[in-house]
């Protein structure tokens, strides 16, 4: 047994299945990754390869296997997402010609379970399946504000029902983020759009907050959320006619202000 009360081999094994960011990972920097010992990695490996979660190239080294992206299939099946937030991001790429993204939280991370790229040759590389912490990143900000997180920071973000950033997580990119809700007005994702810094900057929140939040609205009809409730009035308020800011006071941080800011 695990202390945490779970299956130690089932605990280990999928401590090895988080290990595997990379396309492809050796047994010594799985062992190292995941402090297990090579013949414990082995052991387990095998199993995991035998149900199709993992992959053993002929030069050994491991790789996620099909039956992962089998799961992910399933989950957005089950969430009905792969047929409702695709469209939604899709509505916002052809506005406003920027890149699209429906995070969901995972942990202390949040990961990207649906993206539309804009088609333009200049743009961020955000792709389905990206891991980010919550700790930086408008998407992350705004899952954050929207689970609980107490704070000064996240009070104005949950009245502005948006986060905004620019050259938070890489200093080229800048994006603005708006919650969506299921049953109970549970946060159950959020949406963002995200590209380079200038055209961020250059968009403000008069042309980037209207259709944001019109289509956070849609989505969160559809997952069963009410988006006319009280405590969302923040979606209703007249959006200022200025550029590149947010309607809160910002926040010194250690990359510049963020207020309701962050980028992907």
């Amino acid at each position: 047994m695990s202390d945490a009360g779970g299956v130690a081999a089932v605990d280990r094994a999928l401590t090895i299945l988080d290990a595997l960011t990379d396309e492809k990972i050796t047994l010594a920097e799985l062992s190292k990754r995941t402090d297990l010992y090579k013949s414990t990695v082995l052991r387990l490996a095998r199993s995991l390869e035998r149900f199709g979660y993992l992959l053993r190239d002929d030069d050994g080294c491991y790789r996620l296997g099909a039956k992962v992206l089998y799961l992910g299939s399933l989950y957005q099946r089950h969430f009905r997402t792969s047929e409702l937030v695709p469209p939604v991001l899709r509505r916002l790429v052809d506005q406003l010609h920027e890149g699209a993204s429906f995070y969901i939280a995972d942990g202390d991370h949040r990961v990207v379970l649906h993206r539309i790229d804009a088609s333009r040759a200049v743009r961020d590389s955000v792709h389905e399946g990206d891991r980010f912490p919550l700790t930086n990143g408008a998407a992350g900000h705004v899952l954050r504000a929207f689970s609980g997180t107490r704070g000064e920071r996240f009070d104005r973000i949950r009245d502005a029902m948006f986060a905004a950033s620019f050259g938070e997580r890489d200093p080229e990119i800048a994006a603005y983020a708006a919650p969506v809700f299921g049953h109970s007005n549970r946060i159950v994702g959020v949406i963002s759009v995200s590209g380079p810094r200038y055209r961020i900057e250059a968009l403000g929140e008069s042309k980037v907050l209207p259709p944001l939040f019109k289509q956070a609205q849609a989505l969160t009809r559809m997952l069963g959320g009410e988006p006319a409730h009280p405590d969302f009035r923040g979606w209703t308020k007249p959006v200022p006619k200025r550029r590149g800011s947010t309607r809160a006071k910002p926040v010194p941080s250690r990359k510049g202000n963020a207020s309701a800011r962050a980028d992907t």
